[in-house]
């Protein structure tokens, strides 16, 4: 039990105040002073609003660990997003890099067979470029080998830089900086050219010159094809006009060759219009070679080149009964001893004495038609050889029927004396094609 010794506000008084306990017979007096009672109330206000205090954070508790782990979960989920957009973008150089590689193989593969092609077609169309040379025509003009260098010397320049960076890359050696722009760190920016690309462009480039090459080839074996068949038909209508026997054009491809053939008739492959035009060249050359083969196996040369005619083919006064009478043959001027060539190869069907052509050498062509050479001093030759236009036959001279050393040429066709003019000035035009 508490009294106060004074009537008062507690606390705004100076003087003590004394409690007084009571507990059964047992009484005690406490003295409170004023300081005490500061302290006691000091303790009671900390202790509340420690209290109050505390309440409010297990009443707030909650909540702080809830935000805190909500900014720690969206944290978490910006870096996980970040992780992804890196691991896309790795993804995506990867699938660039692994796509890169395969338009490379591929374009590299095209090129291949590209390449292949044209050095298979160069194989067949050089072996027609020399038969087309041998043939008279003009091969020496631009082929495709040298038409390449010229066309590709700024491209290859660059080529040899593109593919060692291609083949890099084909290795596993490549850099980033060949594929990806040379960034710290991986971020959505416009990306340079990649090799991929520069391969493509640079591909491009080979595959349009290899197409020009090809067009250039094509050009080329049509301008051949259509100067054979001129010079073919060129060289058939003169033989036609002789009336000599063309051959067609079955009879040319069998005459050329030699090889033993045969097996069942199967349609033909269907190939390219390349493949097409090399086989139209190779039978238009065909036709030529055996035209120019008939037509210089025909006495189209000129037998005494540069000399003086003194006495032509025809009706003329005899120079010994000084009637007239057929000439049937041309008379060159020769020098004794000179020596005489036949105008076409063959074989000799005559050589020796023959009446008024004294000492004469008759030589067949085949065709119906052969040469005679007169008035020799002497013979060469003897019946059964084969001559070609460099051998010598004889020498000329004035046996027969002769006032003076000339040559008395004949040509004859199916046994009828024709003029040799006709011969030697159709020679003249074919001299393009034969010679």
């Amino acid at each position: 039990m508490a009294h106060t010794q004074q009537n008062g506000v507690f606390g705004k008084q100076k003087q003590e105040h004394i409690l007084i306990l009571a507990s059964g017979d047992r009484v005690r007096h406490l003295t409170v002073k004023p300081w005490m009672a500061a302290i006691a109330f000091c303790f009671v206000g900390v202790f509340a609003i420690g209290y109050l205090l505390a309440t409010s954070y297990l009443v707030l508790r909650d909540d702080l660990i809830g935000a805190t782990m909500a900014r720690q979960a969206r944290m978490q989920h910006d870096y996980e997003d970040r992780i992804a957009a890196l691991r896309a973008q790795v993804d995506r150089v990867t699938s660039r890099q692994l796509l890169d590689q395969q338009v490379v193989e591929d374009k590299v593969d095209k090129l291949m067979e590209q390449q292949q092609a044209l050095t298979s077609r160069r194989g067949k169309l050089g072996q027609l470029l020399d038969r087309a040379e041998s043939s008279g025509l003009d091969a020496k003009t631009e082929t495709p080998a040298s038409a390449y260098a010229p066309e590709t010397k700024g491209k290859r320049a660059e080529l040899p830089a593109a593919m060692q960076a291609i083949e890099r890359q084909l290795a596993g050696d490549a850099t980033p900086a060949d594929v990806t722009p040379d960034n710290s760190t991986l971020s959505y920016v416009p990306a340079r050219e990649t090799m991929g690309d520069r391969a493509d462009r640079v591909f491009s480039k080979v595959t349009l010159s290899l197409k020009g090459i090809e067009q250039r080839q094509r050009d080329r074996v049509s301008q051949l094809t259509t100067d054979a068949t001129d010079a073919s038909a060129a060289i058939s209508n003169v033989l036609t006009r002789f009336q000599i026997r063309v051959p067609s054009e079955t009879a040319s491809v069998k005459a050329t060759d030699d090889s033993a053939v045969g097996g069942p008739y199967v349609e033909p492959e269907s190939g390219d219009d390349f493949d097409n035009s090399l086989a139209q060249l190779d039978t238009a050359l065909t036709r030529l070679e055996t035209m120019r083969n008939t037509a210089s196996s025909l006495p189209f040369q000129n037998p005494a080149i540069g000399k003086e005619i003194t006495s032509p083919f025809g009706n003329r006064r005899d120079p010994f009964i000084g009637r007239l009478a057929l000439h049937s043959g041309v008379d060159f001027r020769f020098a004794p001893g000179e020596k005489v060539r036949p105008t076409a190869p063959g074989k000799v069907v005559t050589a020796g004495w023959t009446g008024g052509y004294g000492n004469m050498v008759e030589i067949d062509h085949g065709n119906g038609i052969s040469t005679r050479y007169g008035h020799m001093s002497e013979i060469l030759v003897k019946v059964g050889d084969t001559v070609g236009r460099e051998d010598t036959i004889g020498l000329a001279g004035s046996t027969g029927r002769s006032t003076g050393t000339h040559l008395h040429y004949e040509v004859r066709q199916n046994g009828r004396a024709v003029d040799p003019i006709y011969f030697i000035s159709a020679g003249t035009k074919l001299a393009s094609y034969i010679n």
